[in-house]
């Protein structure tokens, strides 16, 4: 175990009835690291997560703090504070009173308190709120309030359980920032849950998808968008066209008919595997400049780009791109072999949930 892992998930299980939500998993977490869990609903994040804060026993597997087992050590004798999407403020009290609430159960003195009220205050951007109710606040700000109440406990990791969730966009994207930059100012480990994508590539220094209890990839968002392990990792980070194609030999893949080439090597020979091309990587260009040949078969205006289907070799390539082409026109799609990513087929539905050895 090097020096700077904080926490350690070793063999964690946890079942509810016969539904089994994590099985064997394994995951380490770094101090001072924003690790998100990402994946779709049931797949395990929110669980993992209460099992690190304590507010859920595995039934089976252990987890180490700083070296030590906590696994059955209780919510508030760990160091970790919880924001969960619920902000869970007290209406009844004044914003001064709900980011004390800890500090008082904890006995701390009265100038300490305040001193720390105005400290979480500025460090959320809003100073002179102490003496405001909850319910005059906005989501955005409400929220602000909850992560304040949390930090000014010095938890050595603060957990994020869907935190964003009620707010609408807009607020969304400017808490994100808020969030990085508290990381950074505090200095403390952030774990994050999420099935929101852009927010798990956009905040995070290692994102870990999840599907089925299990672990599908971990790695940066640049590694887990790039460099998907699988089709479900592809699909679900991002927009990705997926075709089944077949690995003639190292460099050169066999898509839908057409030979491209490609970077991989190690595949084997006229082997069965999945190849991912994301859809900003196509370019559209005269017929007869195109690997293969297609006609456009839609086309949506998303604001920064285009948005197109093209038909081609009896496949709906979805591509983007800043340069309109009309619906029904020929072109030809182009693809850089450095943007063709080759991944293994899975032989069955069960391998398409393998635990990675990390």
């Amino acid at each position: 175990m090097t020096d700077n892992k904080l926490i350690n998930l070793i063999n964690i299980s946890k079942s509810y009835g016969d539904n089994v939500v994590l099985d064997e998993l394994n995951l380490y977490i770094r101090e001072n690291e924003f690790l998100t869990l990402l994946g779709p609903s049931g797949c395990g994040k929110t669980t993992t997560l209460r099992i690190i804060g304590g507010f859920e026993n595995p039934d089976k597997g252990q987890v180490i703090f700083e070296g030590k087992d906590i696994t059955k050590l209780p919510p508030n004798e760990r160091q970790l504070n919880t924001v969960f999407q619920k902000y869970a403020l007290f209406t009844h009290m004044t914003i001064a009173e709900n980011i004390a609430f800890g500090l008082k159960i904890k006995k701390k003195s009265k100038d300490y308190i305040n001193d720390k009220i105005k400290y979480a205050l500025k460090l959320v951007n809003l100073d002179g709120f102490e003496n405001r109710m909850p319910d005059s606040l906005s989501g955005g700000q409400q929220q602000r309030i909850a992560i304040a109440r949390a930090i000014v406990n010095e938890p050595k990791v603060l957990l994020l359980d869907e935190p964003l969730g009620a707010l609408d966009l807009k607020l969304r994207q400017d808490m994100q920032y808020e969030l990085i930059r508290l990381k950074n100012e505090l200095g403390i480990t952030f774990i994050y849950v999420t099935h929101d994508q852009e927010e798990a590539l956009t905040m995070s220094d290692t994102v870990v998808v999840m599907n089925q209890g299990y672990i599908q990839q971990i790695g940066s968002p640049e590694d887990i968008y790039n460099e998907p392990q699988n089709a479900f990792v592809a699909d679900f980070i991002g927009e990705s066209n997926i075709l089944p194609s077949i690995m003639i030999e190292d460099k050169l893949v066999n898509i839908l008919g057409t030979s491209f080439a490609c970077v991989d090597t190690g595949f084997g020979r006229n082997k069965p595997v999945d190849v991912v091309i994301r859809p900003e990587d196509i370019d559209l260009v005269k017929p007869e400049d195109g690997i293969i040949k297609g006609v456009v078969t839609s086309l949506l205006f998303k604001g920064v780009h285009y948005e197109m289907e093209v038909n081609a070799n009896g496949h709906d390539w979805l591509v983007h791109s800043t340069d309109l082409v009309p619906v029904g026109n020929e072109v030809g799609i182009w693809v850089d072999p450095y943007d063709i990513q080759i991944m293994n087929k899975p032989e069955s539905e069960d391998e398409e949930a393998v635990e990675l050895d990390i």
